[in-house]
């Protein structure tokens, strides 16, 4: 019976496991400072504003701990249910992530410091199983925190940033919040794409050149639109408002045409396209692994129609509401951030975007019978998010 072969790319290094560490002290330290700052702005009697903040945690909150339970229940089906029933009881109080973050570290521990996987083992090798589990836990942990960095970070950078506009408040914990915001960002972003290029066999390696303008082709795009929106939030939160649900619209209505398939249950997949349709709102993805150069140069044409047309009233109109020099700065970050990203965009798709992929058939092999079919239906959600 032939045996698969391991590849580079399912690798869990003691790299992984110390940024694993890592990331969960950041994930802590967050949330820490998510309160100290809603309390700070409460204590100022800018409740509106502490209550936004304590919003947005709460519901990237509940979303994630939805989707880490049902992973859980899809993950452990015809399992101990007693285990189950405790899981969901710890999900209930908000503290899915940590039993997550848990089975990573445990996995993660054994393949990094006390396993060694030989090359060319199969699948089936105990080191390499192990490995392959380590490698899932991590590659749950940043879908999760992809969730978390569109439903609560980037709002809440947007709101760090209007209140910096608008009132001119400068104080250290605002300051603190926005480069947690960008870390987080940034962070999630790149370190998703590293667990998921490791997790799928037909994605290849996520190299340190690819990493960087990835980074900053992804962080610039958002910042400048964080920036545009921050911008006629303050000529009128009305139309603020509108624009947003209006591209939440658009962005729902997109996945609902690419019929996704990601959840088992249609509850499921209906909350994880309502998810989806408020990432689009600010970053864009290939959510069916298809090529999208029509779908992102429309994307993106559009932020750039729309940030051009909200400088232009600025310039014409002059609102009194942002001082000039301000708005100056302002519009320099927002123009040089957007070129900047595109650029980026176009030179990491046309040169360092890893799209060599390989044959499901050179991947897996049917007469391997239930170590491959089990490695297909782990992996299977997985298949079909494929961020670009």
């Amino acid at each position: 019976m032939p045996t698969v072969a391991v590849s580079h790319m399912m690798k869990f290094t003691k790299q992984n496991f110390f940024f694993l560490v890592g990331g969960m002290i950041i994930y802590v330290v967050d949330i820490g400072l998510d309160f100290w700052v809603a309390s700070r702005y409460f204590c100022q009697g800018q409740y509106s504003w502490s209550i936004l903040i304590l919003c947005f945690r709460g519901l990237s909150s509940i979303i994630t701990q939805i989707f880490s339970y049902e992973w859980f229940k899809n993950d452990w089906e015809g399992t101990d249910t007693g285990k189950l029933k405790l899981f969901f009881l710890v999900h209930l109080f908000h503290c899915g992530i940590f039993i997550r973050y848990w089975f990573a570290l445990k996995y993660g521990c054994q393949v990094a410091f006390k396993q060694t996987s030989s090359r060319g083992a199969s699948e089936a090798d105990p080191s390499n199983f192990i490995q392959k589990q380590a490698i899932d836990a991590v590659t749950d942990i940043n879908m999760l925190r992809v969730f978390k960095t569109f439903l609560e970070t980037t709002p809440q950078l947007f709101l760090q940033i209007y209140i910096l506009m608008g009132y001119g408040k400068t104080n250290f914990y605002q300051y603190a919040a926005i480069i947690m915001s960008f870390c987080g960002i940034s962070l999630s972003m790149v370190d998703y794409q590293i667990s998921l290029r490791k997790s799928l066999p037909d994605k290849d390696e996520f190299h340190v050149l690819s990493k960087f303008m990835y980074l900053f082709y992804k962080l610039l795009t958002i910042t400048s639109w964080i920036l545009s929106i921050s911008l006629i939030t303050l000529l009128s939160v009305r139309i603020s408002v509108i624009l947003l649900i209006f591209l939440w619209i658009c962005g729902f209505t997109w996945t609902l045409k690419q019929h996704t398939t990601f959840c088992k249950s249609k509850k499921m997949e209906y909350l994880y396209r309502t998810v989806v349709g408020i990432i689009l709102i600010f970053s864009f993805f290939n959510i069916k692994g298809r090529r999208t150069k029509v779908c992102i140069s429309i994307y993106y044409a559009t932020h750039t129609v729309v940030t051009l047309g909200i400088l232009f009233v600025y310039v014409f109109w002059k609102p009194s509401i942002i001082k000039e020099i301000c708005f100056t700065i302002v519009s320099i970050l927002t123009i040089s951030s957007l070129v900047l990203g595109i650029i980026f965009l176009v030179v990491y798709y046309s040169r360092f975007h890893p799209t060599t992929y390989c044959t499901h058939q050179a991947c897996s092999d049917e007469t391997d019978g239930v170590a491959g079919q089990k490695y297909r239906t782990k992996t299977g959600r997985f298949q079909n998010f494929l961020m670009q």
